[in-house]
């Protein structure tokens, strides 16, 4: 910190214990009073009238009118400033400092102490401290440039925020290897308070990052904060990353931390003001300049603190278009925006929805290169036009994930849950899983749906784009409609025909300790159990079924030995009508009950029906028992239960 010292006598003022009177030790009586404020100093005609034309033009006066007493009104700094003017008049030793030299200046120009009265009076003393000392520090401008706010607007007419402002920007858009990295406020190195000039070749100096200025600039406030950021974009010499990150210091300084920290009403303006220069200092978007500014995380929690205190539509659509070209940069906590009242959910999907409109349609734009898309069919363009990229498979993930978290919300409607799943093409979602597990929840969660609800909500996810772990969730999910069901069942066997296995082999006979088919995708996994989703038990058989599966192996084995010549396939098929039952045991009842319609004479079926009630009309379908079927049986049931 710079300082500087004038005069050279000693300091003889005195305060009159604890009154606000204070007067100068000396042989001569005081001859002058003068108030300022509440003070009262006892001093000297003689001292006062050669430095200060004010004072000469009132004592004069009050000389005139026999007084000896004068009134000092609006001086600029107070009694503190007057001080400091009143010593610096009688030769006595004034310090400046940082923290006081602008409250100096400007009760130093109201008191007209200029060279037009007297020679290297104290406005000279003082301008030269602050070219010489003040300006040329970075720690000491900041200082400086906080002072003004108290001592406005005649700092301002001074010019002397102009020149702490033009201050702190030239040396924020200097070159870090000019800047000693220790100089800033809140990070630790040497103990130099200077901004080196000249470049040090020292090998072993530390390296300056660029945005080393912008944790000091975070304390200033925030009407400072804007004039200073506008000096610095105007000399265009600082990339849109370290001015994103300056952006992203401030608002960590002065705004919530999360959208949980909801602001006291009396904090709303200063959060409002706060948020509004923030957006205002942002780097305009030309040609997605602004993209590499600020991260996606920054700006919807920007745009969550907008909501909370209810920003205008102005600023809103702003964020939310600053937000979209980053929208699959985002996680879902960033997406968990709270609702405002009157609105009954948790969160604001209709906000994330209209994110994610925005996102497609500016997509489909770009895929379109011009083309009017006015009339033709969203779908239509993502598959004419583009493939899925990375990106919008991001988001899609993203969006189910979102769906998955929501859909935990009672209040949540079923239109606005279908409006966000329906948000996206087929071709950026290869894999439902996701919108299983959101489907899943959803269901869970409001058991009250009709069955029309039911369907609808199913119908969003494609079965053949569920993994084998998914269907074998999806298969016994008594949540789900029976016709979804049925599909599972049947796709899964299609998909595992090539190797004539059942889709729900998933069960071992070597003993009591039977377990299901192990996940996996560990992915799929964890969701599941994070979700709590219930799964029904598999039953597991019990030591008479063993033993009477058991026996009937043994019985075609001995069939097998007799019937030696041409035997080999009829084996095969009774061993394989063997195993089907034996699966179909490990079956929960309602999903085995399935099972048995789709199942004939061991062989996958051929086509699945493209028509089917959610009643549980397969409750009267046949159970299975422990014995094998002969084939006058299995054709019966073929004849009986097959569909087409």
């Amino acid at each position: 910190m710079k300082f500087m010292k004038l005069g050279s006598k000693p300091d003889a003022f005195q305060a009159d214990g604890g009154s606000d009177s204070r007067y100068v030790l000396s042989d001569l009586p005081s001859d002058i009073v003068v108030h300022v404020e509440e003070a009262r100093f006892y001093l000297h005609k003689f001292p006062l009238l050669f430095k200060s034309s004010l004072l000469q033009r009132l004592i004069i006066e009050a000389s005139q009118n026999g007084a000896d007493e004068v009134y000092l009104h609006g001086i600029h700094g107070g009694a503190k400033a007057f001080e400091i003017c009143a010593k610096f008049c009688y030769g006595m030793v004034v310090t400046l400092n940082p923290y006081n030299v602008v409250a100096a200046r400007c009760a130093a120009e109201h008191l007209g102490m200029t060279e037009d009265v007297d020679k290297s009076n104290l406005v000279f003393k003082i301008e030269v401290f602050l070219n010489s000392g003040i300006f040329r520090s970075w720690k000491d401008s900041i200082i400086a440039l906080q002072s003004t706010v108290a001592l406005l607007p005649w700092s301002e007419e001074l010019k002397l925020v102009a020149r702490c402002v033009d201050s702190i920007a030239a040396k924020a858009t200097a070159s870090p290897g000019t800047v000693v990295w220790s100089y800033t406020y809140n990070r630790k190195a040497a103990s130099s308070d200077e901004i080196v000039e000249a470049l040090r070749c020292s090998s072993s100096s530390q390296a300056v990052p660029r945005d080393w200025w912008v944790e000091d600039l975070c304390e200033l406030d925030v009407e400072l904060y804007k004039r200073v950021m506008v000096a610095v974009k105007s000399r265009a010499r600082v990339p849109p990353d370290v001015l994103g990150e300056a952006l992203r210091a401030y608002a960590a300084r002065w705004l919530p931390e999360s959208c949980r920290d909801t602001p006291a009403n009396h904090d709303d303006a200063c959060s409002m003001e706060v948020l509004e220069t923030i957006v205002w200092l942002m780097p305009s978007d030309d040609g997605g300049s602004s993209s590499c500014c600020c991260s996606c995380q920054f700006l919807l929690n920007l745009l969550k603190l907008a909501v909370l205190v209810g920003a205008g539509e102005l600023l809103r659509e702003e964020l939310m278009d600053r937000v979209v070209p980053l929208l699959h940069e985002a996680s879902v906590n960033d997406l968990l925006i709270p609702a405002r009242p009157p609105t009954d959910t948790a969160y604001d999907v209709q906000l994330v929805d209209a994110l994610v409109g925005r996102y497609m349609r500016r997509t489909a734009r770009n895929a379109g290169d011009g083309i009017s898309l006015d009339g033709i069919d969203r779908e239509d363009v993502f598959e004419t036009y583009m493939e899925a990229d990375e990106s919008l498979l991001s988001l899609c993930k993203l969006v189910d994930g979102y769906l998955a978290e929501v859909a935990t919300d009672p209040n949540m409607p079923v239109s606005s849950f279908i409006g966000l799943a329906t948000s996206m093409p087929e071709s950026a979602r290869p894999a439902h899983d996701g919108l299983y597990t959101a489907i899943d929840v959803f269901l869970k969660l409001h058991p009250d749906l009709s069955k029309a609800d039911k369907r609808k909500i199913s119908s969003l996810m494609d079965v053949k784009k569920l993994s084998k772990v998914a269907c074998i969730h999806a298969a016994q999910n008594d949540r789900l409609p029976l016709r979804v069901v049925v599909q599972v069942l049947f796709f899964e066997q299609q998909r595992a025909g090539s190797t004539s296995t059942p889709l729900l082999l998933a069960t071992s006979a070597a003993g009591d300790g039977i377990t299901r088919l192990e996940l996996e995708d560990d992915c799929w996994k964890n969701r599941a159990l994070a979700l709590a989703l219930p799964e029904p038990p598999i039953p597991t058989p019990t030591a008479a079924l063993r033993n009477q599966l058991g026996s009937m192996s043994l019985k075609l084995v001995d069939e097998d030995r007799r019937r030696v010549d041409g035997g080999g396939d009829r084996r095969l098929a009774r061993s394989a009508s063997i195993a089907n039952q034996s699966s179909r045991l490990s079956l929960s009842s309602r999903s085995r009950r399935i099972f048995d319609r789709l199942w004939v004479a061991g062989k996958p079926l051929g086509e699945v029906v493209s028509k089917s009630s959610d009643t549980s009309g397969s409750s009267q379908s046949p159970r299975s028992s422990g014995k094998p079927l002969d084939s006058n049986k299995s054709s019966s049931r073929s004849r009986r239960y097959s569909v087409s």
